[in-house]
């Protein structure tokens, strides 16, 4: 079980994260989670929305480099040690992390992640019993 995540690519100049924002918005593409990485040169926004197809055909058609990618979001108690135990599994399994963003609110926390193989990781998690979100949970319909 997987969802699709955007990358886009900003130049490092004013108003750049507040216009894309701006044509999401437009577009009615809600913003489910967002990390932002920057450079000297260059910014990289890894967002999970509502409508990840609407959202990269309307940012392509203004100019912004985008790619999806396939990552996974695990659905954890907000509690210490959750994360150590997702992660856990994860080493056990000989499945590295690319890399990752959470947040939490109340009593749920969320952790986007990425591997090099989805698959893998998202059966060994389910196995565990570690409750991922579908597309389903996420997406807009």
């Amino acid at each position: 079980m997987h969802i699709q995540q955007l990358s886009v690519f900003l130049e490092d100049r004013s108003g750049r994260l507040t216009g894309l924002t701006r044509i999401l918005a437009e577009h009615d593409v809600n913003i489910i989670a967002l990390n932002l990485a920057e450079t000297t040169d260059y910014g990289i926004v890894r967002m999970v929305v509502g409508r990840p197809g609407l959202a990269k055909e309307v940012l392509e058609k203004a100019g912004f480099s985008i790619g999806l990618t396939d990552v996974a979001c695990v659905n954890i108690p907000d509690e210490p040690g959750s994360l150590y135990q997702v992660l856990k599994i994860l080493t056990e399994e000989n499945i590295n992390v690319d890399y990752m963003y959470a947040f939490s609110n109340r009593d749920v926390a969320l952790a986007v992640i990425r591997t090099a193989n989805i698959p893998a990781m998202t059966e060994v998690l389910e196995k565990r019993g570690v409750k991922l979100l579908s597309q389903c949970d996420i997406y807009q319909l």
